[in-house]
């Protein structure tokens, strides 16, 4: 079964209602075809989202999630709430979320199986620090992170997102080899027509090499999203690649 590559855009906490407007604009002007392309919105901005790229072939999003479906949960977004403004994915696990607000792999499977379970599609994301890498943990790492979310809830048709924390946002780059042995990795523990993508800053100049990568999907882009001309050229490259 062929897999149809997915490139989603994570805006972070970045944004503004005309500037959203004027970036979603360019990207709808120039459709991509043969490739799957999404952006994941901060929640103020959904509605507004939703409505500009309704019946266009650009999905959308959110950046996280609440493992909770209702109740005295201030600050919390549950996944009946991001289904009502018509978003098809939702993020969970983001590095930043486990690395700045604490969440850890049984809170991370817990908003996996809440998401699936109200019909979202889950990205999940898996990576390891530079000091775990350094110290040959990668798949020691990345193999808990996803073994905690598979013992909670079947994997379905969920996005895989490999992305190496001390990848992001750094400089430093892993290489498509170094990117293409965790996929290949991660491959053998989900099925074959599961769509892994790769979220270590993705830009126009390396998105080619790791799009040829075999068992690489598409990529969870953050900072290259915010930029229509560089996230329309990281598209050209997924849809250059080919489905696989």
């Amino acid at each position: 079964m062929a897999r149809t590559r997915l490139v989603a855009g994570n805006w972070k906490m970045h944004g503004s209602r005309s500037a959203n407007r004027a970036l979603l604009a360019s990207i709808l002007k120039d459709s991509v075809k043969g490739v799957e392309c999404a952006v994941c919105v901060p929640f103020p901005y959904l509605g507004e989202v939703a409505g500009q790229l309704a019946g266009s072939p650009v999905a959308w999003g959110a950046q996280n999630v609440s493992e909770h479906a209702q109740g005295a949960y201030t600050g919390e977004v549950s996944a009946a709430m991001l289904l009502e403004f018509g978003c098809r994915y939702a993020i969970v696990g983001h590095s930043e979320r486990r690395q700045i607000f604490g969440e850890g792999d049984a809170q991370v499977a817990a908003k996996f199986a809440a998401a699936r379970a109200a019909g979202l599609t889950p990205i999940l994301c898996v990576g390891e620090t530079l000091a775990e890498r350094e110290a040959g943990r990668t798949e020691e790492v990345v193999g808990r992170q996803l073994n905690a979310v598979l013992e909670k809830s079947p994997f379905g048709e969920a996005v895989l997102a490999y992305e190496p924390v001390w990848a992001i946002g750094t400089g430093r780059n892993a290489t498509p080899e170094q990117v293409q042995a965790v996929h290949a990795f991660l491959r053998k523990k989900v099925a074959s027509a599961t769509r892994i993508v790769y979220g270590g800053s993705v830009k126009p100049q390396n998105a080619a090499a790791i799009f040829a990568m075999p068992d690489v999907d598409g990529g969870l882009i953050g900072g290259a999203s915010l930029v229509a001309e560089d996230f329309l050229a990281i598209l050209k490259a997924a849809a250059a690649a080919g489905g696989k």
